[in-house]
């Protein structure tokens, strides 16, 4: 595995970090500050006159990411996670024979130090850190590609993203952020009052959304399970038990084709509310996304691509209404089968006939509207042929009373006022195995026991799903799903991918 000759050279380099009494993999490290606070400090350096102070003395660390040798002293930079700091090394300061015994012989561009010393600003006026003690923290027997270039190759930053990471600061900041918004989006839940649960990952039956399932087998009840596709249906039956505001946040998993918004398994939150309706969920969608601007200093107005988003924009609009104001579809062809048909075929899209004319309008929505959206946008009044677990709208039962919230062509959120009558859903899973059973393998399976829950009553209810994957590839400008996913899905590969052939020896 390590036989590359760039990783022998540094395996014996650590070696001879052992020969002289030193180990090159510590246990333990005496860092007392990160970098962004020695930085931020030391800032009163720069209106000295001498512009150094010898009577602060901080122990910092970090991963060489430069390394200037000059004979008797050194120039190099460390980089921990909150920056980077140019450090001064000089043979005089450190104890004798280390710097030309040890120091030159072992010290590399990769590799972990700790450095103690004091703050001085640089002839060209960089705050740096003058060395008084130096030590190896972590050798690193792998090359770093070379710095100018960094990871051109897409798919290996997504293999090895620990390299990613290392190379690319930009790409910190995504995952910081990301880490951010679930932060604030449980914080903003618990402030409304929601209480946080926790549902089944493996599900007897593959329900809570039309996607097909992982498999799996539980070896000591001797049946198979589904990896949940969503927590929906177990969320609801806690608000059949009592509890009137839910939320969870964590993984789903639909065994599905892979693009850039989609990965097999995401993030997601959903949450249920109980006494409320769909129409309550776009006010609280609304002050959800000015509290995530607002405590992650965002502008209201970001790019997305050579698109701006304005998030301060959202407007509603019912989908059959959409077809023909946004998508430019005739009336008449929106609401009959036949011509939707003949429409789609004109523009040769790929359709079933066997299709109902609510399946057919979700066709038409999805090529002709959806990528128009740009400004947050809830479409409303989903079909009910395509809306198999939200209630029927009282005034029109072939609608729903659901909406979802596009913004920039892409799908964020799903939400609707619950259905809590038990015979129209057992009535609507039965239709869904009529069409599982005519090819739609993406049908919603029967769920009896929920079906049975229904039945001893659930308050009037509105449930609402966010893709926390696609809103932060939103905020932080990210044009794939596996961008803000620290580990991706990928494709198995035959062969190693050798990390060391341009890689920038010191």
């Amino acid at each position: 595995m390590f036989e590359n000759k760039y990783i022998q050279q540094r395996i014996e380099k650590a070696n001879v970090l052992r020969e002289s009494g030193f180990n090159p993999y510590c246990n333990k490290s005496d860092r007392n500050t990160t970098i962004e606070k020695y930085i931020n400090v030391n800032t009163d350096i720069e209106q000295k006159e001498d512009k150094r102070d010898e009577n602060r003395i901080y122990t910092v660390a970090g991963r060489i990411k430069f390394f200037r040798l000059m004979g008797k002293a050194t120039f190099l930079k460390i980089e921990d996670e909150s920056g980077m700091l140019q450090i001064y090394v000089t043979r005089d300061n450190l104890p004798e024979g280390f710097y030309n015994n040890v120091f030159k012989k072992t010290v590399e561009v990769g590799d972990i130090v700790e450095v103690v010393g004091f703050p001085f600003i640089t002839g060209k006026g960089e705050l740096s850190l003058h060395t008084n003690a130096f030590k190896i923290l972590t050798k690193a027997i792998s090359p770093l590609p070379e710095k100018y270039h960094g990871i051109q190759d897409k798919e290996l930053r997504y293999r090895q993203r620990y390299l990613d990471l290392i190379m690319n600061s930009e790409v910190k900041k995504t995952f910081h952020i990301r880490s951010k918004v679930i932060s604030l989006t449980r914080r903003f839940f618990e402030d409304k009052g929601f209480l946080e649960v926790e549902t089944p990952m493996m599900h007897p039956i593959a329900g809570g959304a039309n996607a097909k399932p992982f498999t799996t087998h539980h070896n000591a009840l001797g049946v198979d399970r589904f990896l949940r596709i969503a927590p929906e249906l177990y969320l609801k039956r806690l608000i059949v038990g009592g509890f009137e505001a839910v939320f969870e946040i964590n993984r789903n998993f639909r065994n599905e084709g892979m693009d850039a918004t989609h990965n097999p398994e995401f993030t997601s939150i959903e949450f249920y509310w109980a006494y409320k309706t769909y129409k309550d969920l776009i006010d609280i969608t609304k002050e959800y996304f000015e509290y995530l601007f607002d405590h992650l200093n965002l502008p209201t107005i970001l790019p997305y691509g050579e698109l701006e988003v304005d998030f301060s924009k959202f407007s509603e609009i019912p989908l059959i209404t959409s077809l023909t104001d946004i998508g430019g579809v005739p009336a008449d062809v929106a609401i009959d089968k036949e011509k939707a048909i003949a429409y789609l075929k004109k523009d040769n899209v790929d359709v079933n006939e066997a299709m109902n004319l609510g399946q057919l309008q979700g066709e038409m929505f999805d090529e002709y509207v959806e990528d128009k959206l740009i400004n947050p946008t809830f479409i409303t009044e989903y079909p009910v042929e395509i809306s198999p677990l939200a209630r029927r709208n009282d005034e029109n039962t072939h609608l729903t009373d659901r909406f979802e919230l596009f913004i920039a062509g892409k799908e964020i959120a799903n939400a609707f006022s619950e259905l809590n009558d038990p015979l129209d859903q057992l009535e609507r899973f039965e239709g869904q195995m009529i069409a599982k059973d005519s090819g739609d393998d993406e049908a919603h399976e029967m769920d009896a026991d929920f079906v049975n829950a229904l039945s001893y009553g659930m308050a009037p209810t509105a449930g609402q799903g966010i893709g926390i994957d696609r809103l932060v590839m939103m905020l932080t400008n990210q044009h794939s799903i596996r961008d803000v996913l620290l580990f991706p899905a990928m494709k198995p590969i035959t062969q190693e991918i050798d990390l060391h052939a341009d890689s920038e020896e010191k």
